[in-house]
């Protein structure tokens, strides 16, 4: 199983009065790892896969330790956990290793996303050339249990 390494810049707007990265943006930087897995390594050039549009039905977020601004980004790593016939949950963790090999787990979070078909306006199937992708990515071992039980749930455009 791969897993998917995204390095995500953090901004000064992203701060709340605490000086930390704030709860919501969290939720950005999720979608911004997410795009870059879905569109960037989808499968062959010129391939229509994971263009027509996604949508997300689910989020799930723990918060285990707070963020604060500096100039290095933050690394998102993320992964698959369940591959549908329509839709997929792709689990992360926002983190930082140190020199010494220790992680510092920041979030642990899922998505559930599903493929759309912007043109029908309707969700659609999986296309076999995606599934082939994500199975790549694919961690059924309960990995994504990891992202907890609580967080935000709703549907808006990925």
């Amino acid at each position: 199983m791969s897993r998917h390494i995204y390095r995500c810049p953090l901004r000064w707007s992203d701060m709340d009065a605490f000086g930390h990265v704030n709860n919501v943006v969290f939720l950005r930087y999720l979608e911004e790892a997410r795009i870059d897995f879905m569109f960037r390594l989808a499968p062959g050039d010129g391939s229509p896969s994971f263009a027509g549009g996604s949508v997300v039905a689910r989020h799930e977020i723990d918060y285990k330790l707070p963020l604060v601004h500096r100039h290095e980004p933050v690394t998102i790593e993320s992964w698959v956990t369940k591959i549908g016939a329509a839709s997929l949950t792709i689990a992360y963790e926002v983190k930082d290793t140190d020199a010494d090999g220790s992680e510092r787990v920041y979030v642990r979070a899922s998505t559930v996303v599903v493929p759309y078909d912007l043109e029908a306006a309707r969700p659609r199937r999986i296309s076999a050339e995606e599934k082939s992708f994500l199975q790549e990515y694919l961690d059924d071992g309960g990995a994504g249990d990891r992202a907890g039980r609580q967080g935000t749930r709703g549907a808006v455009a990925a």
